[in-house]
């Protein structure tokens, strides 16, 4: 006989309603929503703009604002389970939202590796700053 003991869901055990909890989740949800919202209205407005969008710095601020949004989707699963009495999440929701975390993360790594890289270049390269850069 073979252990047949597959995870299909995961408890979110940490999150049990009760009312503070709620009052919490309910003020915690508002300011990741305006957080959210900041966050887009950051990449628009850099976007937008013909002549922010040049500078590669705007562009990479732009970019780390976009990725940020998207690294911060994950949060929504927990926010939103906790209300309900079934506070779980399915093995392959769980295994996207893990996924999605890295990649994300990582993504926002890189870009700050490049902004690393021209923050140096502008400090100890200034003179040849725009022939590296282009």
């Amino acid at each position: 006989m073979e252990n047949q003991s597959n995870i299909t869901e995961f408890p979110l055990g940490a999150f049990q309603s009760s009312k503070i909890l709620d009052d919490g989740i309910c003020w915690f949800l508002f300011v990741y929503l305006a957080t959210f919202g900041d966050k887009k209205l950051i990449s628009v407005t850099i976007l937008c703009s013909p002549a922010l969008l040049g500078s590669p710095m705007h562009f990479s601020l732009a970019l780390l604002s976009f990725l940020d949004g998207f690294f911060s989707a994950i949060t929504p699963k927990m926010i939103t389970a906790s209300p309900y009495e079934k506070n779980t999440i399915s093995y392959k929701g769980f295994m996207v939202q893990l996924f999605a975390e890295h990649v994300f993360g990582e993504a926002e790594v890189i870009v700050l590796l490049g902004m690393a890289y021209d923050h140096y270049v502008v400090i100890c390269k200034s003179l040849h700053y725009f022939s590296i850069m282009n």
